[in-house]
């Protein structure tokens, strides 16, 4: 399988200061499709709206300005590395509203046209044992994986950075979850720049997580930070001709969103994709 541009998405995150119309109008003059919708405000935000048929109105609304101009979400990814989300949380309030709010998540995703759920595993308390934490992120995920399965949802789940969580930041730690959970609902997504911070490589999740792997977000670093490709040391050569020995079919999301181009994001996404246009021919 070749990689083109239809495979490739973005992530609505790094507009969040601006509105969704300047959204759509920067992917329209990138020449991306795909979106990975980050729900959260000022785009779509679960705590707008005081019931379901609120929220519907306003995907409604997304979807048809989508459909004019041939875009679709092919992945809803929701605001969860900030409290008050959290499904490793010690808190049985917190991690009960947690687990609510994922399930409604799914409503949302299916509305907006996709079977997608982005997901991670939460963060423990760093002054408690791991295990504990463990133990409370996997229970939350086989809860959110039974749920999906009834609905015909797919969770894609993502290591993080070690700063970012002390949970699953290693093919490991992934491997063992999904194991654990034991469900097919429950997938994996590489994020490139967690993979180099802790020293792996794209081959390692390919050989031990074989037809697991659903999704891949894309961006450069050095090796932290989610750079214009191009911009940071990441072998970004050797990891497209992996996802091609391995026959990838999933999406690949552009995940520009380092704080640095939060005020002004279009030349940042313009630049990724260009590089990505003059990349693929050479294949």
């Amino acid at each position: 399988m070749n990689l083109t541009m239809d495979r490739i998405a973005v992530m609505s995150v790094q507009y969040v200061q601006y509105s969704f119309e300047y959204f759509l109008d920067s992917m329209e003059m990138c020449g991306v499709k795909n979106i990975e919708l980050w729900t959260g405000a000022p785009h779509f935000c679960d705590e707008d709206y005081t019931n379901f048929i609120e929220a519907r109105k306003r995907i409604k609304i997304m979807k048809n300005q989508m459909d004019q101009i041939g875009m679709k979400v092919i992945c809803v990814t929701p605001e969860q590395l900030n409290y008050p989300i959290n499904l490793a949380a010690h808190n049985d309030v917190l991690r009960r509203r947690s687990i609510d709010y994922f399930i409604r998540q799914m409503e949302y995703a299916l509305e907006f046209g996709t079977r997608q759920l982005f997901i991670t595993s939460g963060v423990g308390l760093r002054d408690k044992p791991k295990e504990e934490s463990w133990k409370y992120s996997r229970e939350s995920l086989k809860v959110l994986s039974e749920h999906a399965e009834k609905l015909g949802v797919r969770l894609i789940m993502e290591q993080l950075q070690p700063y970012e969580s002390n949970l699953i930041s290693t093919c490991s730690d992934m491997v063992r979850m999904i194991q654990e959970v034991d469900s097919p609902s429950l997938q994996c997504c590489i994020d490139v720049v967690a993979m180099a911070v802790v020293n792996e490589k794209l081959e390692d999740f390919f050989d031990q997580l074989p037809g697991r792997i659903q999704h891949i977000h894309l961006a450069d670093g050095t090796p932290s930070g989610h750079y214009v490709l191009g911009d940071g040391n990441l072998p970004l050569t050797e990891y497209m001709k992996t996802l091609q020995k391995n026959q990838y079919e999933g999406y690949i999301t552009l995940e520009i969103n380092d704080s640095i181009y939060l005020t002004d994001p279009h030349p940042a996404l313009k630049r990724s994709t260009d590089y990505l246009k003059k990349y693929f021919p050479l294949l």
